[in-house]
């Protein structure tokens, strides 16, 4: 019994995270609604006009259109997706923006703010800004996990999200600067995949040595399906030719705000 208290950290931090998951998948079911797909062009202008092509956000840009956000809020709110009118690839996107949206919402309530962590809900050390329930969806309220872990991760089992979906911090992925669409949803994700790949800021390859991301520990399980490895899942998406045998080290996780004016 000694032996598990000697396991490292990042053993107990894994084991958590996946039973937290796991509860949040059981959380959400299925809605019913007839709801036509929607058009995301009032996103991709706010994005286009407040994001760098680096991924950092003019949160001050987003407050002064403040009314252009709520309008795309609402409209994500009377138009929850489903399987009859909608299809998988209108679904995804339509999740991957919600939840891109919602977040910079909540940073835009309560800016300025040093980090999406400091974001505090009910009792500390247990809820977290990830379980605050303020997304409302027709007759359904949210949380950003459930939107991630109980739909997104459960009902699409593309690994690719991790680098689309966006927690508004340092170390993410970039918020993209243009809206996710189902015609364009395939290729975006490779960019966004291959471009976080490339950024020495989050990942650092070589041949023999990888030091990625937490994401790739955090979401093991999402990369190493189907007898995958996670070597292997860099090395599909990385111009750099990586040894199969490459040693794999994760960097720490910088949770400061992915706010623009600290890093023109």
């Amino acid at each position: 019994m000694r032996r598990l208290f000697r396991l490292k950290p990042a053993y107990w931090a894994g084991l958590f995270l996946s039973i937290i998951t796991t509860l949040q998948s059981c959380k959400v079911k299925d809605y019913a609604s007839d709801s036509k797909p929607i058009d995301h062009g009032m996103w991709d202008k706010l994005t286009k006009k407040h994001v760098t092509p680096e991924g950092y956000v003019d949160y001050e840009g987003f407050l002064e259109d403040s009314v252009q956000v709520k309008a795309y809020l609402a409209l994500l709110s009377n138009h929850h997706p489903n399987d009859e009118f909608w299809s998988r690839d209108e679904r995804l996107a339509y999740w991957i923006n919600a939840y891109n949206a919602f977040t910079v919402k909540l940073i835009m309530d309560h800016y300025p703010v040093q980090s999406i962590k400091d974001i505090k809900n009910g009792i500390p050390f247990v809820n977290t800004v990830w379980d605050i329930q303020f997304i409302d969806i027709e007759e359904r309220t949210y949380d950003l996990n459930n939107i991630e872990h109980g739909i997104i991760r459960p009902k699409f089992e593309e690994p690719r999200i991790h680098f689309a979906v966006n927690c508004a911090s340092v170390s993410c992925p970039r918020l993209r600067n243009e809206a996710y669409t189902a015609e364009r949803l395939d290729e975006q994700l490779t960019d966004q995949t291959k471009s976080f790949l490339a950024d020495e800021s989050k990942n650092k390859i070589s041949e023999n040595q990888l030091e990625l991301s937490k994401l790739f520990t955090w979401y093991g399980g999402d990369f190493t399906k189907d007898g995958q490895t996670v070597v292997g899942f860099v090395q599909k998406y990385s111009d750099q030719d990586i040894s199969d045998d490459a040693k794999v080290d994760y960097i720490e996780y910088n949770w400061d705000l992915n706010v623009r004016d600290n890093y023109q």
